[in-house]
Order: C-alpha cells, then sequence, then structure tokens
C-alpha cells in the first residue's frame, strides 16, 4: 500500500470535503503548510484535488504562475509514484500563504461542480485506487504535471482537471473516475507534446487559437 492509512477508510463525500476544509481556515491567510494540516488525514489525494482545482478552472494565468502551480502538484505525484507514505514539502513552499477570502471564493466557486460531480462518482473498481496501481496514477500524474510548465495560455487546466479527476476517484473509490482522468490528461500530453515536436512554435501558436476558439 502506497497511500496514508486514511485512504483505507470508508470514502466520504466530496462537498463534505470542501466544509471541513473551509471550516479550517480561520486566519486571514492561508500557508501550504496549513492546507496540508487541514488534509493530511485524507491523504494524497486530497492534497492533489486541492492543489489541482485552481488550477483546474479555466482561468488565464499570468506568465509563470503556471509553475508555482505545476511545481506542488510535481511534488506530490511523484511521492506517490514512488509509493511514499507521508508527504515532504520544501520548507519554502510550505511557508507560501494565500489569502484566505480569496481561497474561500474558490471553494464557493468549486462547490455546485463538485456536488454534480457526487451524483455520478460513486465506489466501483475500486482496486484500481488502491495498491500497485497507486503508483500508476502517481506516475500518469507526475507527466501531466509536467505539462503544466508548457507555458500557453490555459495549457494547464486540461491536465490539471485531469489530476483532479483522478484524485476524486481515488478518494471516492471509483475506479473509472481514475481512468477517465488518466485518458484524459494522457491524450492531452500526447497531443501537446506531439505539436510541440513536430510543429515546433507554430504548434504552440495552433494550440493557443485552438483553445482561443472553444471560448469565443
Amino acid at each position: 500500500m502506497s497511500h496514508v492509512i486514511i485512504e483505507e477508510e470508508k470514502p466520504r463525500g466530496l462537498s463534505q470535503l470542501l466544509i471541513d476544509f473551509e471550516a479550517a481556515l480561520i486566519n486571514e491567510t492561508t500557508s501550504v503548510q496549513d492546507i496540508i494540516t487541514a488534509l493530511h488525514e485524507r491523504g494524497f489525494g486530497a492534497l492533489l484535488f486541492i492543489f489541482a482545482l485552481p488550477a483546474a478552472l479555466p482561468l488565464p494565468v499570468p506568465p509563470g504562475i503556471n509553475l508555482l502551480i505545476a511545481l506542488p502538484l510535481m511534488i506530490l505525484t511523484f511521492q506517490q509514484m514512488i509509493g511514499r507514505r507521508k508527504l515532504w514539502l520544501p520548507e519554502r513552499i510550505k511557508r507560501k500563504s494565500f489569502n484566505t477570502d480569496k481561497l474561500k471564493a474558490m471553494i464557493a466557486g468549486a462547490e455546485p461542480w463538485v456536488k454534480r460531480a457526487e451524483k455520478i462518482i460513486a465506489p466501483r473498481l475500486g482496486f484500481i485506487t488502491q495498491g500497485v496501481f497507486s503508483r500508476i496514477i502517481g506516475l500518469c500524474g507526475f507527466i501531466m504535471a509536467l505539462s503544466v510548465t508548457v507555458p500557453i495560455p490555459l495549457s494547464n487546466t486540461v491536465p490539471s482537471f485531469a489530476i483532479a479527476l483522478m484524485s476524486i476517484g481515488v478518494l471516492m473509490r471509483d475506479g473509472l473516475a481514475v481512468m477517465a482522468g488518466a485518458v484524459i490528461g494522457l491524450v492531452w500530453v500526447v497531443v501537446l507534446y506531439s505539436l510541440l515536436i513536430y510543429f515546433g512554435l507554430e504548434g504552440v501558436d495552433m494550440l493557443k487559437e485552438f483553445i482561443k476558439s472553444l471560448l469565443n
């Protein structure tokens, strides 16, 4: 087993996860360490879900921010991939703080989507969420997190959404959700890097135009 002990317990609802998390936000600012403290009992799945959630929203981010988004995801998925049971993060990252009101606003915006997800997420194919499959999930997530570092507007949304979906699957013992997230994320990575390899910077421009067309 490569997950922390709590992931062996009966899963609770995603909306309850957000409620519990929001209740733990009592200061004006919230550090990464505060997030870890509030969620560590829910395991890697909960932490990956919370860290992937902001990037999974279809909003553009300033240049360079994608690296700040990708770094925690890369560290978390790598540790899941190697089967680490106890989370480790550099002290500099753990001291990073966020405005609590903005964090709560993000949670409030995510709650309707989470409640919709709860209607279709159910415990099934649970063996895919545990054991050796957990390391495979970590490997897939790590590959997706690497793609978040590519500086293309909104390109972080798809792989982050895929990581969040796999995390939901782990939390709710839904192997089907895990597989769906893996397929979505890995297909995106293949498309992204194929464009970069075969078309270079023109491929990046093609992807940008495609993303813009989806938003219009």
